[in-house]
């Protein structure tokens, strides 16, 4: 699935993963899909597929940028 890179930038910086941040923006394409982009996103520290569940739910519910800020705030202790 295709994930705008602007979200993914928007969430780390939102959880105040700056550094991380920076480095996906320099590393990561405009338009970001889950499967090719797979080895990319886990060097960031980032599941696939929570962003999947999370930015491509869907927009709706318990997912979008809120859901996934909590599950990265799980996934680093934030």
């Amino acid at each position: 699935m295709q994930i705008d890179k602007s979200q993914i930038l928007e969430l780390l910086r939102s959880q105040g993963n700056h550094g991380q941040a920076d480095q996906a923006e320099q590393d990561l394409p405009d338009q970001v899909d889950t499967d090719e982009h797979a080895g990319m996103l886990g060097n960031l520290g980032l599941d696939p597929q929570m962003l999947l569940g999370l930015l491509g739910g869907g927009g709706g519910g318990a997912g979008g940028l809120g859901g996934l800020a909590g599950g990265l705030g799980q996934k680093f202790g934030l």
